[in-house]
C-alpha cells in the first residue's frame, strides 16, 4: 500500500471562503459517532452541539468512504473507522490533489456508547491507523494517563479528555500544542491531524466542565483550512 501512496499524482486547488452573505461552502463530514444521528437512528434527530455550530457556517453532508468524496473540497473526518486500503489510497490521493482535511484521531477515545462491544456501528475505541498517519511523516500515541484536561488548541482553550499526542518521523508536517495538533503539506493540498475526538462531546453525558472554547477550537481550525 506504502507504494500505491506514494505513486499518487496531484494539482492544487484550494477551498473557497465563504463570501459575506453568500451561500454556505460545503462541508463532508465522515464519523461514526453520533454527530448528525444519535445511536438510536429514530425519526427524531435534534442534532448534536457540533453539528449545529457547523450548519451555522456550513451545508454539512455526509459521507461515507473516501472513493466517494468530490474533485476537492472540505472533509471533517472524526475518528472515522478502519478503512481499506483502497480507501486509504482514495483519501491520500484526495488530499494530494488539493482537498482540505481535518482529521480527528482519538488514540484513547472516552465518548459513552450504548451500542455493545462488537456492532460494526460502535466507533472505534482508539483511531485505527493502518498507515495513513505514517506515510505523512506522523505517529499517534495515546495518553499516559486517562481523564479529563484542559488544554489549548489554536490559542483557544479545551476541555477535553484523555487526548493523546502527535510526533513526526518525517515530511513536512508542523506540530504545535504541545503534539495535539499536526498541520502537513500534502501535495498541492493540507491535512491537520489534531489528537482526540472527545472535546466535541458536548451533549448530555457528555463533558462535565468549562466547554466554551471547544466549538470555537473546531471552527477555527476548518476556517484556517478554507483559506
Amino acid at each position: 500500500m506504502a507504494l500505491a501512496l506514494a505513486l499518487l499524482g496531484s494539482c492544487r486547488e484550494a477551498s473557497p471562503a465563504r463570501a459575506p452573505d453568500g451561500p454556505k461552502p460545503e462541508l463532508l463530514l465522515l464519523t461514526p459517532l453520533p454527530l448528525v444521528w444519535n445511536e438510536g437512528f429514530g425519526i427524531e434527530q435534534p442534532g448534536s452541539p457540533a453539528l449545529k455550530a457547523l450548519e451555522a457556517e456550513y451545508r454539512v453532508t455526509p459521507v461515507d468512504l473516501a472513493s466517494t468524496l468530490p474533485e476537492r473540497g472540505l472533509l471533517l473526518a472524526v475518528q472515522p473507522r478502519a478503512l481499506p486500503a483502497e480507501e486509504l489510497v482514495a483519501l491520500d490521493a484526495w488530499v494530494r490533489r488539493g482537498g482540505r482535511l481535518l482529521l480527528l484521531a482519538d488514540p484513547q477515545l472516552e465518548w459513552h456508547s450504548e451500542l455493545p462491544l462488537g456492532d460494526p456501528r460502535r466507533p472505534p475505541k482508539a483511531f485505527p491507523d493502518t498507515g495513513l498517519l505514517r506515510h505523512w511523516g506522523l505517529v499517534l500515541d495515546a495518553p499516559d494517563e486517562r481523564g479529563p484536561k484542559q488544554l489549548i488548541l489554536g490559542a483557544k482553550p479545551l476541555l477535553t479528555s484523555s487526548p493523546g499526542a502527535l510526533s513526526k518521523v518525517s515530511g513536512a508536517c508542523i506540530l504545535s500544542d504541545r503534539g495535539l495538533l499536526a498541520r502537513c503539506a500534502i501535495g498541492t493540498g493540507v491535512a491537520v491531524v489534531i489528537a482526540d475526538a472527545d472535546f466535541l462531546n458536548l451533549g448530555p453525558g457528555g463533558l462535565d466542565g468549562p466547554t466554551d472554547g471547544n466549538l470555537p477550537a473546531l471552527m477555527s481550525q476548518l476556517a484556517a483550512l478554507s483559506r
